[in-house]
């Protein structure tokens, strides 16, 4: 169909003209290029598109040809006053995003002169977005990120996880009024990732007057975990044997991070200090989900704490070859 008008504007294909202004009101006030100083240019491309997605689904007739034959059937109908095809899909044209905004918002926060005058987007330092952004000359600034630890269980760690996390925060409406907005934010912990990852949400701090919203970041922190420490990409693990065991040879159980049970033959004699290696079972890497680091297992020889005159013989005669 080529653009998906209703995903722009982030509404469903029922959607009534009340939800289509309601859904344009918030969107042009997040991509508005005054409001995204650091990205102009892809936020005057999304504006742009947004503006149009809603001139042409308020519109029912405009609305209803899309509905049936997509983008394609809007491209053959004249817009209006013409008797042929300009070559832009549903005549955009005569109605440019500033006289929408205009519309909308009237004089709004943004100095761009009276509401309803048209001026054409310009990225050279004029017109609507110029230097100047409110209407006594200031230029907002973008406060530093927020930060907020999100901590992770070593399990979310090795598999993922979805985490929701729901946020309040203050909103300048266009009549310059606070007010509060609550949103369940998703933040989708992949595999591998490490303390320190950090997860940004643009814009989404607190507004206040003449200061664009902070950015929202969240970054990971690791709980502790009975069983496992970490080691970059590698996990730690200890596990208790008898003498006889670190001598003679033993199996190991080891429960993994994602519920399996992994028996670890060891046949080497296990001396002080000694680390036997799982090659391919610690924590998968972040960029390469499918490969993973190793498991180190320590051991804890437990020595008897008495052994009878016989015994004693008995390990002299088998320990003195």
């Amino acid at each position: 169909m080529g653009l998906d008008y209703y995903n722009i504007l982030k509404v469903n294909r029922n959607a009534t003209e009340d939800d289509l202004k309601k859904s344009y009101r918030r969107l042009a006030m997040k991509w508005h290029p005054d409001k995204n100083p650091n990205t102009k240019l892809e936020a005057e491309a999304k504006f742009k598109q947004i503006s149009e997605a809603y001139d042409l689904l308020s519109d029912p007739q405009k609305r209803a040809i899309y509905d049936q034959y997509g983008e394609e059937g809007l491209t053959d109908m004249p817009p209006p006053g013409s008797t042929g095809n300009n070559g832009r899909a549903n005549g955009f044209n005569p109605r440019n995003a500033e006289d929408i905004f205009a519309e909308f918002f009237g004089s709004s926060p943004f100095d761009f002169g009276s509401a309803g005058r048209s001026m054409r987007f310009q990225s050279d330092g004029g017109g609507m977005f110029g230097g100047r952004t409110y209407s006594d000359g200031t230029v907002p600034k973008k406060p530093p990120p927020v930060e907020s630890k999100l901590p992770c269980t070593l399990e979310e760690l090795y598999s993922g996880s979805t985490r929701k996390m729901k946020i309040s925060r203050s909103l300048i409406d266009t009549n310059g009024r606070q007010g509060q907005e609550t949103e369940v934010l998703t933040i989708d912990v992949k595999p591998g990732w490490k303390k320190g990852t950090k997860i940004k949400f643009p814009d989404k701090g607190n507004e206040t007057v003449n200061q664009l919203p902070a950015d929202l970041v969240f970054v990971i922190d690791e709980k502790p975990h009975d069983l496992f420490k970490r080691d970059g990409n590698d996990l730690i693990t200890s596990t208790r044997v008898t003498l006889a065991e670190a001598i003679g040879g033993t199996t190991v159980s080891i429960n993994t991070l994602d519920g399996r049970n992994v028996p670890v033959g060891v046949t080497d004699i296990i001396s002080p200090g000694h680390e036997h290696v799982v090659t391919g079972e610690g924590m998968p890497v972040a960029k390469e989900p499918r490969n993973k680091g190793d498991l180190k297992i320590k051991f804890d020889v437990q020595f008897p704490t008495r052994l009878t005159t016989d015994q004693k013989s008995a390990l002299k005669r088998v320990l003195a070859g």
